[in-house]
């Protein structure tokens, strides 16, 4: 079976929908390298879209799913609960941001557990209005796809929306917002659009994903956890992509001095299993009645042993220094080849998400076609990339934590290969 088969079977039996981006189909995988069906290697900087912090198959994950696979592999937890489940949601209360008592509950997906972030806002608070930002990403569910900030190609075709969601400015100093803009937006979205009283949750990235990994200045931070508290507003960070060691910390909310009354986790979660949480104030969590929570495979075994087992191996094998240490390096790198390549605007991030941005030197434009020739020319020399930006003009990184150096120095001498063409 060749990649080109295996595309027209694809290409017959799914539909276009579901975006793909390689045209060669995966086989197998070890830590940041993955071999497609043709025994071709590449470099994975993708990560299944920073899905695994730990990288392809740790040993450790592998072998708490297997043992607990040999115990039971579902019994949904609404019906036959267990421990395991009830021992992450311990330590994830230990571990997420904020001071006082917490809850946690699992579900499947990011888009789920901000959904029933929402949720739990609304049954908390009494109030039916959500403040998201653009160039947010929150899912592809329809909450989800309200709450996103970027219309290609997420909300193309998909309307109406539910209503009483609301967007403000992001900081974004390439896309000219300052800190300052984006205070006064919020202001005037309370006086144009939406009584601050009728708000139940502002939800945000604190370092934006699919928007080009833009960092939120602490200033607007604060300003936000002040303007929530003013209004009895709840602070909602979606931690789903920032979150389990990416940054540099194990949520990218301890980089600031405020903290969220919820967060919303998936991803690097459980390692590559399907996995999220959502974890806050336990007042708070616990507004939703009984049987408001939950769903079929939320928190299922399997997942919840290889999120255990996560937790470890971040902490065993010290990858949130390894994650900063690595960001740092990518920096440096990127930093130095922008003195000689102009269309580099901005290198930027936090630990280990960073990103670079691409601008037209002399309108500023946007370089998307540029970031798109660049992931292309990385691509054919077997290292795998991700852009982001609502213009498409970012390339972002998310390699596992778990990297080698002599693999790490490698994907960079073919990324800066790519980048001077």
């Amino acid at each position: 079976m060749s990649n080109a088969d295996l595309k027209k079977r694809k290409d017959a039996a799914t539909p276009r929908g579901v975006g793909v981006m390689c045209d060669f189909y995966a086989d197998r995988a070890e830590n940041a390298e993955l071999w497609d069906i043709e025994g071709n290697r590449y470099i994975d900087f993708a990560s299944g879209i920073a899905v695994l912090n730990t990288g392809h198959r740790h040993p450790r994950l592998m072998k708490a799913i297997a043992e607990q696979m040999d115990r039971f592999t579902h019994t949904c937890y609404q019906v036959v609960p267990y421990e395991s489940y009830v021992e992450l949601a311990e330590k994830v209360n230990e571990l997420s941001p904020g001071t006082g008592p917490k809850k946690t509950a699992f579900f499947t997906t990011g888009a789920e557990a901000v959904e029933n972030a929402i949720k739990v806002a609304r049954a908390f608070t009494g109030r039916p209005s959500v403040i998201a930002f653009n160039s947010a990403f929150h899912g592809r569910t329809l909450l989800g796809m309200a709450l996103t900030g970027k219309v290609n190609p997420y909300k193309l075709g998909f309307g109406p929306f539910p209503g009483d969601i609301y967007h403000a400015l992001y900081p974004n100093a390439q896309a000219g917002v300052t800190i300052e803009d984006a205070k006064e937006a919020l202001k005037h979205l309370f006086l144009a659009d939406v009584d601050p009283k009728r708000v139940a949750a502002i939800i945000l990235e604190p370092v934006q994903g699919e928007g080009g990994f833009n960092v939120c200045p602490p200033e607007f931070m604060r300003f936000l956890r002040e303007t929530c508290d003013e209004h009895g507003i709840l602070l909602v960070a979606d931690e789903v992509q920032t979150g389990f060691g990416r940054t540099g910390k194990l949520f990218a909310m301890e980089h600031y001095d405020v903290q969220p009354d919820l967060t919303t986790m998936a991803k690097s979660l459980a390692g590559g299993m399907p996995l999220s949480g959502l974890s806050g104030r336990a007042d708070v969590m616990d507004a939703a009645a009984p049987g408001g929570l939950g769903g079929t495979y939320a928190g299922n075994p399997l997942a919840v042993a290889s999120a255990l087992a996560v937790i470890d191996t971040i902490e065993e094998e010290n990858l949130l220094a390894r994650g900063a240490e690595l960001g740092d390096l990518l920096q440096a790198r990127l930093n130095d080849i922008a003195k000689d390549v102009k269309t580099i605007c901005e290198v930027r991030g936090l630990g280990a998400m960073v990103a670079v941005e691409f601008r037209d030197p002399e309108t500023g434009k946007a370089a998307a076609q540029l970031v798109k020739d660049i992931q292309n020319r990385a691509l054919a020399n077997k290292l795998i990339l991700l852009t982001c930006g609502i213009e498409g003009n970012v390339i972002r990184f998310l390699f596992p934590l778990t990297i080698t150096d002599a693999v790490m120095a490698e994907a960079l001498d073919i990324l800066e290969a790519a980048i001077r063409g």
